[in-house]
Parts: structure tokens; sequence; C-alpha cells
């Protein structure tokens, strides 16, 4: 694995949308300009305007965003209609895979339904590839196939932890493991979803704060 910068003087003029996702691949892989250019012909840039979905759970989640700017949760509402934020989405340099990417990966491995929703909270733009294209590409560019494979387990180790994180920890346990991991959305995000993300209500969340 390597650890490049990328040349964007490579980079045909017509494919410049996608920069910031080179950008993103060049820290483990260096790119080179046939690569660079297969991606950009399997995939797309789109905006969401805020307060639209991205994804609505029991859909088939077909799609893999991609954050370029913009901010967004995905979250899920169980059987008495509680809502629980999953992950925040921005694309910022504190930002890490669960960020920078909004899918529901299991639908979108399997073509199962989806278990999450995705919501714009601001105008979004992004970069999104559809199932077919990943495929196409994991199929046709070794760099590739190598670098999907390790957002692949990048992604399970996230999402291992934070269901680790939701079922195993107290909530004052949750939220000092925040502070130590995360404390960067707390200028980002409004305590509501904060309250949601720790799996808290608002109230309780106001006297954890106190207590600490």
């Amino acid at each position: 694995m390597d650890n490049n910068t990328l040349d964007i003087s490579k980079i045909p003029i017509e494919h410049h949308f996608a920069i910031p996702f080179f950008e993103f691949v060049s820290k483990d892989f260096d790119l080179d300009t046939e690569t660079i250019t297969m991606i950009s012909k399997h995939c797309e840039l789109v905006n969401y305007e805020k307060g639209s979905h991205l994804l609505h759970a029991g859909s088939d989640c077909r799609f893999i965003h991609f954050i370029i700017s913009g901010e967004g949760i995905s979250y899920f509402t169980n059987h008495s209609g509680k809502t629980t934020t999953w992950f925040f989405h921005f694309n910022k340099p504190e930002s890490s895979v669960k960020n920078a990417f909004a899918v529901d990966y299991k639908s979108f491995l399997s073509g199962e339904s989806a278990t999450v929703s995705i919501e714009a909270l601001s105008d979004i733009t992004s970069i999104r590839f559809s199932r077919e294209q990943v495929r196409f590409l994991s199929d046709n560019s070794m760099i590739f196939e190598r670098w999907i494979r390790i957002i692949n387990e990048r992604a399970f180790i996230m999402i291992y932890d934070r269901i680790s994180t939701l079922l195993t920890l107290s909530a004052t346990e949750r939220y000092k493991k925040f502070l130590k991991d995360e404390p960067y959305l707390l200028n980002m995000f409004n305590n509501y979803y904060i309250a949601s993300y720790l799996d808290v209500a608002p109230q309780s969340l106001s006297r954890i704060r106190k207590n600490i």
C-alpha cells in the first residue's frame, strides 16, 4: 500500500469533477491515467437538496455515494418508531470511510432491502457509483479491486465497532468514547442528532454532560 499525493496534472479536465474521489483513493494507491479515466466513465456527479433522501429504508440500495460537499445522516427506525442516527456523512479532513461514503452496505452488496435511510441535512453534492459500475471497475481494474477490498474491510470494522458501542457500553461510556473519537461532530451537528447517535434522549445527554 502506498501513501501518495495525487498528480492533478495528469487528470483530463473532463474528469476534474471526480478529483475529490481520486484524492481519497490516492491515500492508499497511486492512480495512473488509465485507471482515472476508467473510474471517471463509470460514476456520475449528482446533487440532492436539503431534506431530500439519498435512500429510503425498504428500497434496494443500488448506489454508493462519495460525499463531496454537504452534510447528511443515515438512520434507522425501529418497530416502535424510535429513530437512531447510524452515521454522519460529510467530507472534511476529519472524515473517515463511514463519513465520506453514504450507503447501506448490506443492501448494496446483497440486493436486499435497505434497513437505513439516508437524508440530506443540507444541499449535498456527491459522486455516485451504481452496484453495476462498482462490479465493472472491480473486474477490470486491479487497483480499484484492491482498493475496494480495503474499503470493505474498513467498513466491516467500523460497523462492528458501532454495533459493539451501542450494545455493550452504558450511555455515559458511549459519550466518553464519542468525545475521544469524534469530538468534532459537536460543532457540526445539533444536540438532537448527537443524542440520537448516542441512542439517548436529548435530556439524558444534557445530564451526562453535566455529570462529566
